[in-house]
């Protein structure tokens, strides 16, 4: 990871510096965004309408899953971005998919994140209303990580989508 000294970790893709000044490996991006996309396709082909499936992801792992279900073909339950941002949100506009216009979002962050600035996170709040998507935001007293609170918030979120997707 270049913004670590180069240190060896796991990573959908590299980051050359922090968030709004080094930018990230782009083509390492749209890759983890394809291997997304097969994944799902992967799991419809099993029998699993893409109607129930939720992406969700932390950090890194938040923004691939904003990218792939803001511009996936196919309807999706729901996206689930956590201590996040989205380093694509600049060039969404040509590239969001109508199926998903009104996909569910819940974004939640800590305030006191060190890794990924709360400026970032709400940039791309910002743009994702800019675009016409409804955003359900969440704060916590926290660093880069997860509170109990935050559980109980994303477990109504889900609970929510979900009775919501069945029809109950």
């Amino acid at each position: 990871m270049t913004v670590n000294a180069g240190v060896i970790m796991r990573a959908w893709y590299d980051v050359l510096g922090m968030p709004g000044s080094g930018g990230i490996e782009l083509a390492e991006f749209f890759e983890s965004v394809d291997h997304l996309d097969a994944l799902i396709e992967k799991e419809m082909e099993s029998g699993m309408p893409s109607e129930r499936i939720l992406l969700a992801g932390f950090s890194q792992g938040g923004a691939i899953s904003l990218h792939t279900g803001l511009t996936y073909g196919k309807h999706l339950a729901g996206i689930l971005a956590l201590s996040t941002y989205l380093p694509t949100a600049d060039k969404l506009a040509e590239q969001t998919s109508l199926v998903n216009k009104d996909i569910p979002i819940m974004m939640a962050h800590g305030t006191m994140d060190p890794v990924i600035p709360m400026a970032h996170a709400l940039r791309t709040k910002h743009a994702l209303r800019r675009l016409g998507y409804e955003i359900i935001w969440h704060e916590y007293p926290i660093m880069h990580g997860v509170c109990a609170e935050e559980i109980r918030d994303i477990t109504a979120w889900l609970l929510k989508i979900f009775h919501h997707e069945s029809g109950l």
